[in-house]
């Protein structure tokens, strides 16, 4: 008993926490289909709510909103994060750098009511006192690339640190100038960590709802506040509908990325060994 325990209590632990996690999500998928507005009984199959779905208005307007948001927010976020890790990682003392360094980190630690709630303040006044910007789409954008930028920052800046610098000095050495050094070296070898910057900010802005409920406008919505107004209001099965479509493209998109970022592994380790065994012909 005690063997069959150390054998296979592991894997009894990591079926109940998978279950935990992806069960709600698979009963939610199931109801997507259900026949009726029973959420506690499966009546029979049905794509009525998939058709609800594309006459609802406000969903599919949400869902767009929310899009342009997520991909300028991660455009946005990726690019501030290559800058500010670059000179986290290569600028090791300048003044100011502590100051900077936890500006740019604080949104990690920081709730988003607090963070919601003093850009509302900020943008408020200076709406009073400028006259600009109302609350809407470039507000929500502000807002989540400050919390996207923190999260980004932190995938950018972990991969420049493993990076190896000889590349970089051998460049130099060579005669290339700083900023191509930067844009011919440095920034294809982090490409994999931008994009996945990029994914991460995205994911952030997507499914946020504090940050927008305090920084849209009237007539701006994101997907997510869409939902929450729904729940309030009491589930519809077309949000159902809605987030299974969603769950799938989700899917899609993870299972693609890590099949790119395989092919790119195995690619490189070609070219390795490529290199390698020309290198041994040409000292033979």
């Amino acid at each position: 008993m005690t063997r069959f325990l150390e054998r296979h209590l592991g894997k009894f632990w990591l079926a109940i926490v998978f279950a935990f996690l992806y069960l709600p999500l698979v009963f939610m998928i199931v109801f997507s289909f259900n026949s009726t507005r029973q959420d506690a009984r499966f009546t029979g199959f049905s794509l009525r709510w998939y058709e609800a779905l594309l006459s609802d208005t406000r969903i599919i307007e949400g869902f767009w909103t929310s899009l342009k948001v997520a991909t300028t927010v991660g455009v946005l976020s990726a690019i501030l994060a290559v800058f500010a890790a670059y000179v986290l990682v290569r600028y090791r003392s300048f003044f100011g750098r502590s100051l900077f360094s936890a500006m740019v980190s604080a949104p990690l630690v920081m709730p988003e009511v607090i963070i919601g709630m003093s850009l509302l303040l900020l943008f408020v006044g200076s709406q009073n006192f400028f006259g600009a910007p109302s609350r809407g789409l470039l507000t929500i954008i502000v807002g989540h690339t400050l919390l996207g930028m923190a999260y980004a920052v932190v995938v950018i800046q972990s991969r420049l640190q493993s990076m190896n610098r000889s590349i970089e000095e051998a460049a130099m050495d060579l005669g290339a100038k700083p900023y191509q050094v930067f844009f011919l070296i440095t920034l294809p070898n982090i490409s994999q960590a931008i994009l996945a910057a990029f994914l991460l900010s995205f994911t952030l802005s997507f499914d946020d709802v504090v940050i927008a409920e305090f920084l849209s406008g009237p007539g701006v919505n994101t997907l997510p506040q869409v939902i929450f107004g729904f729940a309030r209001r009491g589930i519809n099965p077309t949000i159902y509908a809605a987030a299974t479509l969603l769950i799938f493209a989700v899917t899609v998109i993870v299972v693609s990325y890590a099949m790119w970022v395989a092919h790119a592994a195995r690619k490189h380790a070609r070219e390795v060994a490529a290199a390698e065994r020309q290198e041994l012909k040409s000292l033979t």
